[in-house]
């Protein structure tokens, strides 16, 4: 079929590997001759990408695909994803959706809207996930960001947290052919882009698959990246924080483009929650891991995920949360409540925490994190930073990021986007959410 004039809209929910997965689906549309469009507008075709790490994932995946129905009633509906994955049946009754695809085979979309089009039978290319051992080959030639660009260096997890959908709808560890990463960071240094952010699923598992083959540990992977010349930056997503060990980080300490911004899922500051989440450490492991990691980068920005409202958490368990994030002096906290997940074990704990108490739960660490973060970047005044600078800012200065991830705001008249620039900065009380930057 010639598609040179149909058009196609996406909608992205969710994580930055949805992202990632939702440009590389975009690259095959265009290949095919499909004119990529805003969500907004009449399309031949709408993608939504769906999440479910929530219900309200669920919720918002479900109102898009309405909405696109409702944009053009004769357009191809393709829910893809997630949410798709893990509740096929759930999806299947709703009658807007004409195709479903789940975090397998995405590649083959076009095939499947073509099987659709000849027969509208053919709706349900959901298949298992959890047997899958191969990395998806979704891939990105033209990267949409400015100035950093995410590279995904592998799909799944094993960790199987009780309170976590996460495994179910995108099944074990598969790690990214390690040439396929390098050429893929080459390809987008030539593009002019200077950073990368190592993406994925659990990326601290990247090449435990890969054992029978010979290993190569994420950290490998970072070394052999460092060695492209042109490639500034290499920053990490989010990792689990046994990963870290004193011999992991002196040799992240020898290379020159590693950002010292460590993203440590901590979940909870109560051991006995920790406990009843599933995760693989104590509290008092996982403050050596945030000692060692200031021993070898003083200025590490640490910043990290915290669940309010998990199934039997008590007030006092909701303090030592409070006192265990002060005592570690976060940068910032990615606050998130509690959201039961049918398939998981924690569905099924008793205590289940009302909705208004996991809100003032989360208003309040919320608010324990602008505190942290405006100490944190206190301790940054009057420094001389590299800040590499991405677009204007409202009151026509340049915002910007330093290595460890503290935003920076410069007023020039000079164009400085995708440069990376030395500037001192300063706390001003008033800009409590960035530094002020001032050309040296």
């Amino acid at each position: 079929m010639n598609n040179t004039n149909n058009k196609v809209a996406f909608m992205t929910l969710g994580c930055k590997v949805n992202t990632y997965d939702s440009e590389a689906m975009m690259e095959l549309f265009e290949s095919a001759g499909y004119t990529i469009v805003d969500f907004s507008e009449v399309a031949d075709v709408y993608v939504i990408n769906t999440c479910t790490v929530t219900h309200l994932g669920d919720q918002k995946s479900r109102k898009m695909m309405r909405k696109a129905k409702r944009i053009n009633p004769e357009a191809i509906i393709c829910a893809v994803g997630c949410y798709v994955q893990v509740a096929p049946a759930e999806v299947e009754k709703i009658a807007e959706v004409d195709l479903m695809i789940g975090t397998k085979n995405r590649g083959d979309i076009l095939s499947y809207i073509t099987a659709h089009r000849n027969d509208v039978s053919q709706r349900d290319f959901v298949s298992n996930i959890m047997d899958e051992k191969v990395f998806e080959p979704l891939m990105i030639s033209e990267v949409k960001g400015k100035t950093r660009a995410f590279i995904k260096i592998q799909e799944g997890c094993n960790q199987f947290c009780t309170y976590c959908i996460v495994p179910f709808a995108r099944g074990p560890v598969r790690s990214r052919n390690q040439q396929q990463i390098i050429d893929e960071v080459n390809r987008v240094v030539a593009m002019g882009y200077q950073e990368v952010i190592l993406s994925g699923i659990h990326i601290a598992s990247y090449g435990v698959d890969q054992e029978d083959t010979g290993k190569t540990d994420l950290i490998d992977l970072i070394e052999t990246l460092d060695k492209i010349e042109e490639l500034k930056r290499i920053r990490l997503g989010s990792m689990e924080p046994k990963f870290i060990t004193p011999q992991r980080l002196k040799r992240l300490a020898a290379l020159n483009s590693f950002c010292p911004h460590f993203h440590l899922s901590l979940q909870s500051g109560s051991d006995t929650v920790l406990k009843r989440m599933g995760r693989r450490y104590t509290t008092a492991e996982y403050m050596e891991i945030v000692n060692q990691i200031r021993e070898v980068f003083p200025l590490a920005a640490i910043t990290t995920d915290i669940m309010v409202g998990f199934p039997g958490e008590t007030v006092a368990e909701f303090a030592e949360t409070l006192d265990f994030a002060r005592a570690v002096g976060f940068y910032q906290i990615h606050v998130f409540k509690y959201s039961r997940r049918s398939g998981t074990k924690a569905a099924h704990f008793p205590d289940q925490i009302d909705e208004s108490l996991k809100n003032s739960r989360s208003h309040e660490l919320s608010e324990l994190s602008r505190e942290l973060e405006a100490a944190f970047l206190k301790k940054n005044d009057d420094s001389v930073v590299e800040v590499l600078f991405e677009a204007t800012h409202d009151d026509a200065g340049y915002s910007g990021h330093t290595k460890n991830y503290l935003p920076v705001i410069l007023k020039t008249e000079e164009e400085i986007s995708g440069r990376i620039i030395p500037v001192r900065v300063s706390y001003i009380s008033r800009y409590a959410d960035k530094l002020v930057g001032e050309s040296i």
